[in-house]
């Protein structure tokens, strides 16, 4: 497939902030029913980091003033239940931010052994719950495409969520030392777990599909049953949008090349560089690492279309 980069920032950028909001209500939950200022600026950090992804979708739709009518298939859509939460996600990031900035902490609960629960953690909860949904409706718009048999999976939404979680405790790890807070060693050891979490569970994803057989063949893909069918012409005398569309860039070897490049730049670099003590290299060469593998998680899908349109070889 042909890999929009609006998708690609919108997905990593919402990625990091989701995970980064989870970071800051772990690490308030670490310190205690911590509050203050460290956590609502990294509320205000999250929050722009949402907001750009948005701004980046808008350039992925044909006509941005429709855009609203992605909502309404919500019952049966993933992509509509996603646009719901990221406004709904975005909602409880400025209360959480609010709350904090305040300094509001009324305790709603308490419990036998004396614990108690406050509006800023119970808030934290709620933000903590809308981000995994959040996670889960963006990965299954890809994994419910079963005609797309590299996005067909569980491991999609698995690593959808693994890596915005390793990409948002970097920057919560980044943010926390240049914060000279003291959360930065708990967010970068979380950081490198997440980081090398994320890493083997697309090493395993990338193994399987290289050992997934397609469903369809060239009979069901033009609808003959013949014993003996071979490719004699791609049917095009130039380009079409079947033969750009649903074709990786470059070809194969793009691919393969760009697999590698974000192995190393997405997770085993910024795993090295966390262990240096230099979350804020990691988290850039990170998020540099996480463009490549989003693109290389588009272009690698094969479309079933492919198997009438492509070259004759």
């Amino acid at each position: 497939m042909k890999p929009a980069f609006s998708v690609i920032f919108l997905t990593t950028l919402i990625g990091a902030g989701q995970g980064l909001l989870i970071a800051l209500v772990l690490g308030q939950f670490y310190l205690g029913s911590e509050s203050g200022g460290f956590f609502a600026l990294g509320g205000v950090l999250a929050l722009v980091m949402l907001g750009l992804g948005l701004v980046a979708s808008v350039f992925h739709l044909a006509n941005p003033q429709r855009g609203w009518r992605a909502a309404t298939r919500w019952r049966t859509s993933w992509l509509s239940r996603e646009v719901l939460m990221i406004p709904a996600l975005c909602a409880l990031a400025f209360l959480y931010t609010l709350i904090h900035a305040i300094g509001w902490a009324p305790v709603l609960m308490t419990f036998g052994n004396g614990k108690t629960l406050d509006l800023p953690m119970a808030l934290g909860l709620l933000v903590v719950l809308g981000s995994v949904a959040l996670f889960v409706c963006t990965g299954m718009i890809y994994a419910c495409v079963r005609f797309i048999r590299q996005w067909a999976s569980s491991w999609t939404v698995v690593n959808y969520l693994l890596m915005g979680l390793a990409s948002g405790f970097t920057l919560a790890a980044a943010y926390a030392q240049i914060q000279a807070n003291a959360l930065s060693g708990f967010m970068s050891g979380a950081a490198l777990v997440l980081t090398v979490a994320a890493l083997a569970a697309r090493t395993f994803q990338l193994w399987l599909n290289a050992r997934t057989k397609p469903q369809s063949t060239m009979k069901s893909a033009i609808g003959l049953h013949h014993t003996q069918i071979r490719q004699v012409t791609q049917g095009f005398m130039g380009q079409s949008f079947n033969t750009i569309e649903f074709a990786a860039p470059g070809g194969a070897e793009t691919v393969r090349g760009l697999t590698v490049f974000f192995l190393l730049v997405a997770f085993v670099i910024p795993a090295a560089l966390l262990l240096a003590g230099l979350p804020v290299l990691a988290f850039v060469c990170q998020y540099v690492g996480l463009l490549a593998e989003r693109w290389v998680f588009f272009a690698a899908g094969s479309h079933v279309q492919n198997l009438y349109y492509q070259a004759k070889g």
